[in-house]
């Protein structure tokens, strides 16, 4: 790994109903509310004052688009256990997830109520002995995490 200064810091995803984005991200990624403000919220893991801000934009606010912009923010998980637990998570909900064996990871890819593209997923490589990706993408089964 290199040496650096820099991590980081947060995830700033625009929402359409705050209150239902905070109750989405608390369930599915464990995120505690640290501290809200007007349209904002503040959700974090607990080592940083917050991980993700969460900005209220207003029930009739547009998509961003299919062009160039973010695709999506990822979040990594300990185990495929953990990542089972989302995927319950987000069955629960009747989120729709989208699971793929990269060799180096399994993620799953799905959308935060306001459409925001997200990716959950546990690094595999040092399980598989892989160093890099070899441009594998298959579907593997959730239910087997």
């Amino acid at each position: 790994m290199n040496d650096t200064p820099f991590h980081l810091g947060h995830v700033h995803l625009k929402v359409r109903d705050l209150d239902r984005a905070v109750a989405f991200y608390g369930d599915v990624f464990d995120l505690e509310l640290a501290e809200t403000e007007g349209r904002f919220a503040f959700l974090s893991w607990g080592a940083h004052h917050h991980d993700v801000a969460l900005q209220a934009v207003g029930a009739d606010a547009p998509d961003s688009g299919r062009g160039v912009g973010l695709y999506h923010a990822a979040i990594e998980v300990d185990a495929e256990d953990a990542l089972g637990d989302i995927y319950d998570e987000l069955c629960e909900r009747g989120v729709p997830a989208t699971p793929v064996d990269h060799g180096i990871s399994k993620a799953l890819y799905f959308s935060d109520p306001a459409g925001n593209g997200l990716e959950a997923y546990v690094d595999t490589r040092e399980d598989r002995n892989l160093a890099e990706w070899e441009g594998e993408n298959q579907r593997f089964d959730p239910a087997t995490l």
